[in-house]
């Protein structure tokens, strides 16, 4: 289960929105070890694309040595999806490669009817997919 704050949630979906139409795409990281996402990273999409995402090779190892120097690691991996539903693209589940980061899902298509947005969280691990509930909480 992925428990993350209001505050994030609201960070994540605004960012989404911001960029849309094209993807948005970011990391929210915590202290290692702690499955707790605390500090919200939203980073550029390299591609400029309404179906693709891509972190900017430079400012990806720039992320992970900052993450390094203050002991944290991805804890949330997000990204948006424009125009479908907010589950995981052939190619997101070829980029996963953090098995123990929750992957979030935004979409800010109403592919569902349930209203402008979807947030949904999944672990993958080795290409198998496995949807997670999430609890939004007002603080950790």
């Amino acid at each position: 289960m992925l428990t993350i704050t209001q505050a994030l949630v609201d960070q994540i979906v605004a960012h989404a929105r911001k960029d849309h139409p094209d993807e948005a795409c970011g990391v929210v990281a915590g202290p290692a070890g702690s499955d707790r996402p605390e500090r919200f990273i939203p980073m550029l999409n390299a591609a400029m694309s309404p179906t693709f995402y891509e972190f900017d090779s430079g400012d990806l190892l720039k992320l992970y040595r900052e993450m390094d120097d203050r002991d944290e690691e991805p804890v949330v991996i997000y990204h948006s999806h424009t125009a479908t539903e907010a589950y995981p693209s052939r190619t997101d589940i070829s980029y996963a490669n953090e098995p123990g980061a929750h992957y979030v899902l935004v979409s800010t298509a109403d592919t569902d009817g349930a209203g402008e947005f979807q947030f949904r969280s999944f672990r993958i691990v080795e290409g198998e997919v496995t949807e997670e509930d999430v609890k939004i909480v007002q603080a950790y």
